[in-house]
């Protein structure tokens, strides 16, 4: 059986080829983002107890984003690593006091003190700033930091180490910090897959073009005319 063959003009596959090429070199800068941003920046967890209700529940879902020590704010919801106080995984508490500021609570105070006004925690569960704890007047060294639970009837957290550094933690120790826009982890997740799947169908089309080709090749133009068969 003879191979179809097209003499001269267009090579058959050439759209193909085009779109192919335009695909991949759409669908790889995406793939890379989705990849890039989505293992490095950015990681999903399962919140594994009650001690941030009513922020966060057991079992609620939650997105972080990895940041360095310098990074940490007051009022950052983060994962940190504190083996002495979690021996397993990692901590997740609210940042209530960075390096410099002075945080003092007494039994019967409305509120927690910081650098001498009232702390407005409006995320704290009851509106209870104490209740269970010890009382405590820290001043935070520079590159450390406080932090609580937002349910402070259960919470083991800056309270109950004081005796270690005055409860406060390394800012080193930080991992993470919740995010509850989930847009932009979205936005590279969506990304990635469209990167996926956009260079998938390139390399579809370019196979196909190739294939393509090796159907019809293209034959050169004769120098000489040819006359159709019978004359």
């Amino acid at each position: 059986m003879r191979q179809a063959s097209v003499v001269g003009g267009r090579r058959p596959g050439r759209g193909l080829v085009v779109a192919a090429v335009v695909l991949l070199l759409v669908g790889a800068p995406l793939v890379a983002v989705g990849l890039v941003m989505g293992r490095g920046g950015y990681q999903a967890s399962e919140v594994a107890a009650g001690n941030m209700e009513p922020t966060y529940s057991q079992g609620d879902r939650i997105v972080a984003e990895e940041i360095g020590g310098g990074d940490v704010r007051r009022g950052d919801v983060i994962l940190f690593s504190a083996p002495e106080r979690v021996p397993k995984g990692l901590s997740f508490q609210r940042v209530v006091a960075v390096g410099g500021d002075r945080v003092a609570y007494r039994h019967g105070d409305k509120a927690v003190m910081l650098n001498g006004r009232p702390l407005d925690e409006p995320y704290v569960r009851g509106g209870v700033p104490g209740v269970f704890g010890e009382e405590f007047d820290v001043r935070v060294p520079e590159g450390r930091m406080f932090v609580l639970g937002d349910n402070r009837e259960n919470s083991l957290d800056s309270r109950f180490f004081l005796d270690q550094q005055s409860g406060t933690v390394a800012v080193s120790a930080v991992r993470s910090r919740v995010v509850d826009d989930w847009t932009l982890p979205v936005l590279f997740v969506l990304a990635g897959v469209t990167g996926v799947v956009v260079f998938l169908v390139g390399v579809g089309l370019g196979a196909a073009a190739l294939a393509e080709r090796r159907r019809f090749p293209v034959l050169p133009v004769p120098p000489w005319p040819t006359l159709p068969p019978g004359k």
